[in-house]
């Protein structure tokens, strides 16, 4: 092959040696790249050339832009990043955004001009952006305006990071007002099909943030293998979906794909299950991507929508258990298209369109593609036996600068870490990860990052995480806590632990459920066995101990402490023994998930009785509440309207004031939201059966 068209050779450099990369197989003419190749000329460029330029290429609530108009933005963007920001061919990028038109342009723009990027997760914290920043090199990054804060917080101690241009704002030293400055034209970076254009980072079992490298052919191999086999979109598919694009299936399946398909795409920024069905209905959409939760949440209300646009729907991030396909089919109509596919290969390998899928099966190798079973030697197995899946094609792992890449790539054949049977059908079913890895929702979580988070309380002092079950996310993080001699092993400190973890990490990785312990099962060399916990029947509750559960409320009192002013309206603090009830965020929706009220007060009024209606089902009244914490968007509406609020409060709880705390946030799951309110609520006498309403966090 020809020369690499990188000037910055440090991802080249750091490859694994050729002995350790996988073999990667071109079984179709199709996948026979030029050597000479930038993939954003074949996505983006080209489809302008041949005549779509004028068809609609990407949407968002109040943003429509043809093929042409991407081009466009997508050079401007291109022209700052060489001549303001000053990339070279091979830098590494970072970008961090939400879905989002510009996000796409922005990505496109970097991999056109010979970068690298880096895409991040918007939920990421500074430290877990710093690693990444360090890991990859990372020397200029493009920010969402709205997400800059933990970004720019890291730049003084990280000295590769030199720039950050900031978007969707308005400032004059901006993205857009850059933009403003350059020509709509920009000559694509020479670069080779081998020459790396993508870092995507992944958390392993170890928990260090693993760096995937992918190259301009693969992009190119994942839009020409399952899409065509399995997908198979026209240039009249409208995409959406709730992926992010920082994740290889939401990149994949909302911008490589319909690009390739000269279809459309739906970017939404707020992935919520309202949000999505929303914009099936209003962009009739015919293509949906999102993890098997996502169609779960949705089916409740999808029959309030217009999904008739709709002909196809993938499921992929996590397993899809047979009930959630029967699920979706009662209620969309629609055969889900599963698949896996993971960060190291790309996107999906194994999958079957709608008319071949089989209940509890992923699929058949995706053509292009081959995968078998195999036992702890590589050696292969029979139908009907439980290994190792092991997947080889166009893509394959090639982590950064990483010594596991022997552990994942063995004898030219990858090993995806899930275990698989496979029947004589050739069907691949999945019966679970043969590491530690959490698959939570769609999200991979590694349990050693979020014990690492728990041992910096200094309460804590052995933690040990792994995944259980849940019905509704396919599995959650549950920690099993020693606490500290001197602490308490109460609900009130599993709260303060879940709290201090989503501070530290990403929130969505936060153990949902805490069990403490005493000790903590490990080896005479002290080494900590997860899978005795694992083989444990754990309770799933969301952090008492098992003691509390029995108590009865024998006293309250009211902590004022001596010399102490009251506090206006509420007491310090209130102690009291018996049943309690975690009361999960309530918002302004009625009993039918529709927000009645638009403004603050009105939503505040909903939210309290959704409160009460808890509090009734599970056999209690306002009077048990003993904390409430408030999420409002906007303090100074807050504040504004404290009287009424006071008023309403008044009415539906009474003059029953627990402790409280107001907490202003960016934004909240729903788009239409003010408002939301947790609670926590202690209930005396008999033993409650907790009725269908009450959540744990």
């Amino acid at each position: 092959m020809n020369h690499s068209g990188h000037v910055d050779r440090f991802v080249r450099d750091n490859l694994p040696p050729s002995h350790l990369q996988p073999e990667f197989i071109f079984e179709s003419s199709s996948l026979l790249y030029p050597e000479r190749l930038n993939c954003v000329s074949e996505l983006l460029d080209k489809m302008v050339a041949s005549g779509l330029g004028e068809r609609i290429c990407m949407r968002a609530h109040g943003i429509s832009w043809t093929y042409a108009d991407l081009l466009e933005k997508t050079n401007r963007i291109a022209n700052v990043l060489v001549r303001e920001m000053g990339l070279i061919a091979g830098n590494r990028v970072l970008l961090r955004a939400d879905n989002h038109p510009m996000t796409a342009a922005c990505w496109l723009a970097i991999v056109k001009a010979g970068g690298v990027a880096v895409p991040t997760m918007p939920l990421l914290r500074a430290a877990e952006l710093g690693a990444i920043v360090e890991k990859a090199q990372v020397s200029l990054a493009l920010c969402d305006e709205r997400l800059a804060g933990e970004l720019t917080s890291i730049r003084d101690t990280r000295a590769t990071l030199t720039d950050i241009c900031c978007f969707n704002g308005a400032d004059t030293d901006g993205l857009e007002a850059l933009m403003g400055r350059h020509s709509t034209d920009f000559e694509n970076a020479d670069t080779a099909a081998d020459d790396p254009c993508l870092i995507v980072f992944t958390s392993g079992s170890t928990g260090r943030p693993k760096a995937t490298i992918h190259c301009h052919r693969d992009v190119l191999a994942i839009c020409d293998c399952w899409p065509k086999s399995i997908l198979r979109a026209t240039h009249d598919d409208v995409f959406v979906g709730t992926p992010p694009l920082a994740f290889s299936f939401g990149l994949g399946g909302l911008l490589l794909f319909p690009l390739r398909a000269g279809a459309s795409t739906v970017l939404l920024e707020k992935s919520s299950p309202e949000s999505l069905l929303q914009a099936i209905a209003r962009f009739r959409a015919t293509i949906c991507f999102a993890a098997p939760t996502t169609y779960r949440m949705i089916s409740a209300a999808a029959n309030r929508y217009d999904l008739s646009s709709l002909k196809k729907c993938v499921s992929a991030g996590e397993a899809l258990s047979a009930s959630t396909r029967e699920l979706w089919r009662t209620v969309a109509g629609i055969e889900l298209i599963d698949g896996i596919g993971t960060t190291e290969m790309l996107h999906i390998f194994i999958s079957a369109d709608e008319r071949h899928a089989r209940p509890g099966a992923t699929g058949k190798v995706v053509p292009g593609y081959r995968a078998m079973i195999v036992d702890s030697e590589g050696k292969q197995l029979p139908p009907g036996e439980i290994g190792r899946l092991a997947v080889k094609g166009p893509t394959g792992c090639r982590y950064l600068a990483e010594d596991n890449q022997a552990n994942y790539v063995r004898n030219g054949w990858n090993l995806t870490g899930d275990a698989y049977r496979m029947d004589e059908d050739g069907y691949f079913y999945y019966q679970g990860r043969t590491d530690d890895m959490i698959i939570s929702a769609g999200y991979n979580i590694g349990p050693p990052e979020i014990e690492e988070a728990l041992m910096a309380h200094p309460q804590v002092a052995e933690c040990a995480v792994i995944g259980v079950p849940d019905e509704e996310r396919g599995e959650i993080v549950k920690a099993f806590v020693v606490p500290r001699e001197e602490a308490d092993a109460t609900p009130e400190l599993a709260k303060e632990l879940q709290n201090f973890v989503k501070q530290r990490i990403a929130p969505y990785k936060y153990p949902r459920a805490i069990e403490f312990r005493k000790s903590l099962p490990r080896t005479e060399a002290l080494k900590l066995q997860r899978f005795k916990l694992r083989e444990e029947k754990c309770a799933s509750s969301s952090g008492a101990d098992a003691h509390d559960e029995k108590s009865r409320m024998q006293d309250t009192r009211i902590l004022q402490p001596p010399g102490w002013p009251r506090p206006r309206g509420y007491s310090n603090g209130i102690t009291v023994r018996g049943r309690q009830v975690f009361i999960a965020g309530q918002i302004g929706w009625d009993e039918r998930q529709v927000f009645r009220d638009s403004d603050l007060t009105g939503q505040v009024r909903q939210a309290l009785r959704n409160i009460v209606a808890v509090l009734t089902e599970a056999g209690g009244d306002p009077q048990h509440l003993v904390r409430m914490t408030w999420y409002v968007t906007d303090k100074h509406e807050y504040l504004q309207a404290c009287r009424p609020i006071g008023i309403a409060y008044q009415e539906i709880i009474g003059a029953h004031y627990p402790p409280m705390s107001v907490v202003q946030v960016a934004g909240l799951l729903e788009d239409q939201a003010k408002v939301e309110i947790e609670a926590t609520a202690v209930i005396p006498d008999h033993e409650i059966e907790l009725g269908r309403n009450t959540a744990v966090t």
